[in-house]
């Protein structure tokens, strides 16, 4: 949309996020205006003037001493048309107008400068001045600021930089602290000082995901795309109310790493065998049913789904996902992003979406009843619905289910096939080392059958794994394609340990089972095992 054809409230909305912007950042709010391209626009819209690096140049320009609180001071002009001005970062504050207004003992008409000019005119101006003066209180504030945005920049280009999945902004009473989660396990990354700068970290991060900066009673979701050295980055925003403030949590959605030669999200390339990847195909490429993944959250449950329904695109059928945010983009493919503050529920978007003519439908999480209701009817009618769920296993999943009141001859006569997935610390090669395990640990393998383990891989911790004993990660998974006589099972409410009869066997072997396999082939350790998958 042009800033030609945009509504007067849109211009003043795009106006109060530019400022926003523009107090989290430093900068003039012109230049923040110039860069979405409507500063023009605005400006005729809010009857302000703005001074252009090709306007003829102010006649005199001087210094307005004391009259602001901002990092960018304004600055008193006389134009070549005559024009009294004031020159500002922010000339729609009416607060600052004012107090320029005391100090020059007048009204001077505010006029909108850039970032450019107000730093070289100041700069050529200045004057010593005594350390507790309005002026050098000014600069201390925009040097805070200055290092609030470096602070922010620099923990994103960290997190990118180690493959970290989240960054946690933590506040307390004297600061904050951010830290990363790698490989699932939260790390301590840097932190800066100060009750204030705590605030205006939250605030830069608020701006930057177009969240309310004035709004810190409740909790805000947003997302906003980073982009540094060329490389792009899209990351989903979570901001929380907390006793010290607010806290952040910022996922990284980057999914260059998940991406093979045809620039795709693969099954290949998050790890799942040879086996269970052709079995996911094989489920993603049926005309019509569900195809469930589940685990517990950060488990992989949503790139797992992208990567079967990258896998599956040719660009003949009609394909919509409604989630909460999108997390990755796929080109051809009708992304819905759910907004329950406009209305925009699953269930409600998931009605809207059968009547748009898909062939195979995306819900992100089914959370309710009404989602599951529809989702279920979605798959008897004949598309093919991918979707997750959190359970922690195929058995908890039916739980689940029945819990939400779903007819369950329509629930399993729907179900394909479900993936039961979790993610795992891979061992650092670097700082490895080995173990005899205790007591208690051949006890447990003893338990299931294990009796070949002599020695344990052991984490030790390195400058290479940032002193973990782990580096990357890679998926164990149970792929179940649901066969009639575990519906029979399900149907007549047979108990959990005749429907483990009817599921495993050789070819189909539990998550506990899959993990002592990468224990015994020195990939992850006993101990991962019992963080991840638990002593079942």
């Amino acid at each position: 949309m042009s800033a030609v054809s945009r509504s007067h409230a849109e211009l003043m909305q795009m106006l109060e996020l530019a400022r926003g912007q523009a107090r989290a950042s430093g900068r003039a709010v012109l230049d923040l205006l110039d860069e979405a391209g409507v500063a023009e626009a605005v400006c005729e819209a809010s009857g302000v003037d703005a001074l252009r690096d090709d306007d003829s140049p102010p006649q005199t320009v001087e210094p307005i001493a004391g009259a602001s609180s901002q990092p960018l001071a304004p600055l008193q002009a006389r134009l070549a048309d005559g024009r009294h001005v004031a020159l500002m970062a922010d000339p729609w504050n009416e607060d600052e107008v004012s107090r320029i207004a005391r100090v020059m003992g007048g009204y001077a008409e505010p006029m909108a400068a850039s970032t450019a000019f107000l730093s070289r005119r100041a700069g050529r101006h200045a004057a010593p001045q005594p350390r507790d003066t309005p002026t050098s209180r000014s600069e201390a504030a925009g040097e805070e600021r200055s290092d609030v945005v470096s602070f922010v920049d620099r923990v994103i280009a960290e997190a990118m930089k180690e493959g970290a999945s989240d960054i946690h902004f933590e506040c307390d009473r004297a600061g904050v602290t951010a830290k990363l989660r790698l490989d699932g396990v939260m790390t301590p990354l840097n932190r800066l000082e100060g009750r204030q700068r705590a605030e205006e970290v939250i605030s830069r991060i608020k701006v930057l995901a177009q969240l309310d900066i004035t709004e810190r009673r409740l909790p805000q979701d947003g997302r906003f795309r980073h982009v540094a050295d060329g490389a792009g980055l899209d990351l989903r925003v979570s901001i929380m109310p907390s006793v010290f403030g607010e806290d952040a949590v910022l996922r990284l959605l980057d999914k260059s790493h998940l991406r093979a030669a045809s620039d795709h999200v693969t099954l290949g390339a998050l790890g799942f065998s040879a086996g269970d990847a052709k079995r996911i195909r094989l489920l993603s490429t049926l005309p019509n049913g569900m195809v469930l993944v589940t685990g517990p959250t950060g488990s992989g449950k949503t790139t797992t789904v992208y990567a079967a329904m990258s896998e599956i695109y040719t660009g003949q059928e009609k394909i919509i996902t409604i989630e909460d945010p999108v997390e990755y983009e796929l080109q051809g493919v009708l992304q819905i992003p759910v907004n329950e503050r406009k209305g925009l529920t699953f269930a409600r978007g998931l009605r809207s979406i059968l009547r748009h003519d898909p062939d195979r439908i995306l819900v992100g999480e089914i959370r309710d009843a009404e989602t599951a209701e529809i989702a279920v009817q979605a798959a008897l009618t004949g598309h093919l619905v991918f979707t997750t769920v959190h359970a922690n296993s195929l058995f908890d999943v039916i739980g689940r289910f029945r819990h939400f009141g779903i007819d369950m001859f329509g629930f399993v006569s729907s179900l394909n096939g479900l993936v039961v997935q979790r993610l795992m610390r891979r061992l650092c090669r670097a700082c490895m080392a080995e173990r005899p395990p205790t007591g208690d640990e051949m006890e447990w393998l003893a338990g299931k059958g294990v009796n070949d383990i002599a020695v344990l891989p052991s984490p030790v911790g390195c400058d290479h794994c940032h002193r973990t004993g782990y580096r990357g990660r890679f998926v164990i998974a149970e792929v179940h394609q649901v066969q009639d006589h575990f519906r029979d099972r399900v149907m007549n409410n047979a108990d959990v340990t005749e429907m483990k009869r009817t599921v495993f066997n050789a070819d189909r072997r539990p998550l506990v089972d899959l993990a002592i396999d990468k224990v015994r082939d020195r990939e992850t350790s006993l101990e991962e095992l019992f963080r991840v998958v638990g002593q079942v």
